[in-house]
């Protein structure tokens, strides 16, 4: 039996396989997802129905699973609203923290680096992510 929380076969192997500075795609309802697998990218669909499955939760899930050490969002026009974005930074803690011009994002997600993209069913905008996964800290590295 599974000790996470996380029990999607799917993901779990995507994950398993995406070493250091791999790149995980928590992609909202509305991204072209079709349009944006790379070479070496799993597509996972996780938007059953708008609002199911939500970004967040799925980040909350990722995060339990392996170590992130870095984030990049798509830049927002200046008068929308993208209160995801604080949510994001509020669950990942001290990770490097990056915004990209909307096509330098979708060519960054299209890169070998992507193992794995999840589709949400988020609706809120701007709520495209990029991962960059981190590294597991041996037990003298943590204070342990």
């Amino acid at each position: 039996m599974l000790k996470t929380a996380v029990i999607h076969p799917t993901i779990l192997e995507a994950l398993g396989r995406s070493g250091h500075f791999a790149q995980v795609v928590i992609a909202d309802g509305n991204l072209p997802v079709g349009a944006m697998t790379g070479p070496n990218s799993t597509l996972v669909h996780l938007n059953f129905r708008p609002g199911m499955l939500d970004a967040l939760s799925v980040l909350e899930g990722i995060l339990e699973v392996c170590p992130i050490q870095g984030a990049i969002v798509m830049e927002k026009p200046s008068e929308a609203n993208a209160e995801i974005h604080t949510a994001y930074q509020a669950l990942l803690g001290d990770v490097s923290w990056e915004t990209m011009e909307r096509w330098a994002f979708y060519d960054k997600i299209r890169e070998p680096a992507t193992t794995l993209i999840i589709q949400t069913g988020e609706q809120r905008r701007f709520a495209n992510l990029i991962l960059t996964v981190g590294v597991v800290k041996m037990a003298q590295e943590s204070g342990f």
